[in-house]
């Protein structure tokens, strides 16, 4: 166990290593774009409004703003990056791809008489689906002959050279040398475009230089994704179209967060306003709430079944605990003051309710609710895998079985656009609906 908990920490390290290197280069790029704007804007009048007026600025919230400019760039950074990483042909080629074309080497064989001869290997490295023409190979001078081997990019590939060698098969036939550098089994030599390993049995592992570009299966360039997109778009996929597969995972989270919130918010202000309640409710509403949807996937399935009631109570169930939490904040944190000034002016226990503590809290609904929709959109495809037939996370799903990652991309950017979509809408109904939230 000791050995297991070991191996956790020097992972979780690499881990942290490789995310602050990564959030780093993120920062440098995010800096240097402050500094070059900074330089193209300096000079020029600035706008003038509320927060020209304050004094004091840092540590003000309100007078924080997201900045155009930087999300713009901000986007514009990570298609970059995604695009350098993947060996995008719209982005400059600063990582080195893998070895593509063909490339040789020589190997010095030793036959049953204590004769040696050399003879040489072309390896012809190809993307998937090409057909490379293959080099012509001549009449062999000695034992040696001369082998033509067909490896994809980024794979590898078995050559036992003796079976095309005159004697190989006879005992103490063996290659000693490669590239007249000698090698024995599991030691590995470099040649022109990549390197090769010898297996006990004397067979030759070769493989081609990789590069430092990620290969297309883990993810694919955006000109992929984008060209998966239109064909998506045109065909659909499974018989089922794009926007029919984005139309049923919508209908399915906007219907669950709606019940969530229909329950979930009443439920919130009762325990915010009864004590009795409040504990009668807490223990199940704190025990819920850690729940992740997934572990409650098996439940789902034998209770409702694998049709569409058992989708929208998994999120129904995502989107309850997180209303609930909401409103009970809200009508928490609704201000004394403003209660017993109520009370003073001879307010009622139903007008305190609806013009008082309603339009406060109504902040932390709002925020509860933004919440809950992320979460319903995370949601969504684990409960599109409790057999759908439609949806954009059943689409994931199956791409992935097929390692279709573009498909998938596919799918995950559309989700993430959606939902965010939905965010700037509540922000903006928040901000409509609730203007004097932050103002006390």
């Amino acid at each position: 166990m000791l050995e297991e908990v070991g191996e956790l920490i020097v992972t979780t390290l690499w881990m942290a290593i490789g995310i602050t290197g990564i959030f780093l280069l993120y920062v440098a790029i995010a800096a240097s774009c402050a500094f070059v704007a900074k330089l193209i804007l300096q000079g020029r009048k600035k706008e003038e409004g509320f927060n020209s007026l304050k004094t004091v600025t840092f540590g003000d919230e309100s007078s924080v703003s997201a900045n155009r400019l930087a999300s713009v760039l901000g986007v514009i950074a990570i298609f970059l990056l995604w695009g350098i990483a993947t060996g995008s042909k719209f982005a400059p080629p600063i990582l080195p791809g893998p070895h593509q074309g063909v490339a040789t080497f020589e190997y010095t064989a030793v036959n049953a008489a204590g004769q040696s001869d050399t003879g040489t290997v072309f390896v012809h490295t190809h993307e998937e689906g090409d057909t490379p023409t293959l080099t012509e190979i001549g009449a062999a001078d000695g034992f040696a002959v001369d082998d033509v081997v067909q490896v994809k990019v980024r794979r590898s590939k078995l050559l036992k050279a003796q079976n095309n060698d005159e004697g190989g098969k006879e005992d103490g036939f063996r290659v000693t040398h490669i590239n007249s550098q000698p090698i024995e089994a599991d030691q590995t030599v470099d040649y022109d475009g990549g390197s090769l390993k010898m297996t006990k049995k004397g067979s030759l592992s070769i493989a081609p230089y990789p590069g430092m570009t990620m290969e297309a299966l883990y993810l694919p360039p955006p000109e992929q994704v984008w060209s998966t997109f239109l064909d998506l778009n045109a065909n659909g996929y499974q018989n089922v179209g794009l926007w029919e597969n984005v139309f049923w995972s919508l209908s399915r989270v906007v219907i669950g967060f709606a019940l969530g919130a229909l329950f979930g918010i009443p439920l919130g202000f009762a325990m915010g306003l009864n004590g009795w309640l409040r504990g009668w409710f807490d223990p199940l509403v704190e025990f819920m709430r850690p729940v992740p949807p997934l572990a409650l996937i098996p439940l789902i399935i034998i209770w409702f079944g694998i049709w569409e009631q058992g989708k929208i109570s998994l999120l129904f169930l995502a989107s309850l605990w997180i209303m609930t939490i909401a409103a009970r904040a809200g009508v928490s944190g609704v201000n004394i003051s403003k209660v017993h000034a109520a009370y003073s002016l001879g307010a009622s226990k139903s007008q305190l309710l609806r013009k008082v503590i309603l339009p406060n809290s109504l902040p932390e609904i709002f925020t509860g609710a933004r919440v809950a929709m992320g979460v319903c959109w995370g949601t969504v495809v684990a409960a599109e895998l409790v057999a759908a037939e439609k949806g954009a996370g059943k689409m994931i799903i199956a791409a992935s079985k097929f390692q279709l990652t573009d498909i998938v991309i596919v799918g995950i950017i559309i989700i993430g656009i959606i939902g965010y979509g939905i965010d700037i809408l509540m922000r903006k109904a928040e901000n409509r609906l609730i203007p004097w939230k932050g103002k006390g």
